[in-house]
């Protein structure tokens, strides 16, 4: 009897290579989206980071995940980024102010932070096995299950923060149109104008 065909590192099969593939584009869009000048562009390429992460799930057969990464970032978080972006006024085009000048400390604190959370999911997930020929353990009812009644209250937390940046953005718009409109109605009246012909009559 034949044994069955096995692939190795040097052999691998048509999802793990679409797996890199989109790996590598999904990373390319990330550091696009942390070094552009341009906040809308930003905001585009964070879509196609949250899209490429939802591509990687789904290649993982892990379709609840990415159909949920598809739903609350892509269609909520980007969404409301927008918003906050419109109700600021702030600039579209390229702003030579976007970058503050502390790459380095933020860099550091990048490389740290992935670090520590990468050496987080090693070390919880070192001495776990999951048999891939067994029944799947991943299911989308266990995931809704472990996510609605274990992880409901971080849920629920996100979401208010979330609604609180969205206050905040149209607090932010009401207080700018309200300094500009003090500020015109302070102007004083230039002599020659059409107000100051009305005044002086």
């Amino acid at each position: 009897m034949a044994a069955a065909p096995t692939h190795g590192f040097l052999s691998p099969t048509g999802v793990e290579v679409a797996f890199l593939l989109f790996g590598l584009a999904t990373f390319g869009a990330a550091l696009v989206t942390v070094t552009s000048r341009q906040l809308v562009h930003a905001a585009l390429w964070l879509v196609a980071t949250l899209g490429g992460l939802a591509v990687e799930y789904l290649l993982l057969t892990a379709e609840f995940i990415a159909w949920m990464q598809v739903l609350i970032y892509v269609g909520s978080v980007v969404v409301l980024l927008l918003f906050g972006l419109m109700l600021t006024k702030a600039p579209i085009g390229r702003s030579p102010d976007a970058d503050s000048g502390n790459r380095w400390a933020a860099l550091t604190v990048a490389v740290a932070a992935a670090a520590a959370l990468v050496w987080v999911v090693v070390d919880a997930f070192r001495t776990t096995w999951v048999d891939l020929d067994g029944v799947a353990s991943g299911s989308t009812r266990v995931t809704g299950a472990s996510l609605f009644q274990n992880w409901v209250l971080p849920f629920e937390a996100l979401s208010v923060l979330l609604l609180a940046a969205l206050v905040g953005a149209i607090v932010l718009s009401r207080k700018a149109r309200t300094n500009a409109a003090n500020a015109t109605a302070s102007t004083p009246a230039v002599p020659g104008s059409p107000s100051g012909k009305e005044g002086g009559r």
